[in-house]
């Protein structure tokens, strides 16, 4: 998809660490995460802050499992929701992606830096 659309920047790294490739990236108005790792929240919220624009929206592919494979999914997903309610961010949808994907949610939220 990134070859043909040109304002798609795919990144092959670890998001980790977004000076690794902080220089690559410009900043852009969405950022699409589907990193399936226990911090992923705190990930995006780093990534957010080298390259997201001021009231710039996250997709965030949640898989509960990834993140706490006890709990029920809907904990895991509010809980993630209120990550990021404590930060700068405001939620704007929270979707499950069941029967495509079994324990899934995706999470829209706007950024708004301080």
């Amino acid at each position: 998809m990134a070859q043909t659309r040109t304002n798609v920047v795919p990144i092959f790294s670890d998001a980790r660490k977004p000076n690794s490739y902080r220089l690559m990236v410009p900043a852009v108005d969405v950022i699409f995460s589907d990193v399936a790792q226990p911090d992923q929240i705190q990930i995006v919220i780093n990534n957010a802050r080298h390259f997201l624009k001021n009231k710039g929206e996250v997709l965030i592919a949640i898989k509960a499992n990834c993140i706490n494979s006890l709990a029920e999914p809907e904990e895991v997903f509010k809980q993630e929701k209120k990550k990021l309610e404590r930060r700068e961010w405001q939620l704007l949808s929270q979707i499950t992606l069941e029967p495509y994907q079994r324990h899934h949610a995706m999470i829209t939220a706007r950024f708004h830096p301080k």
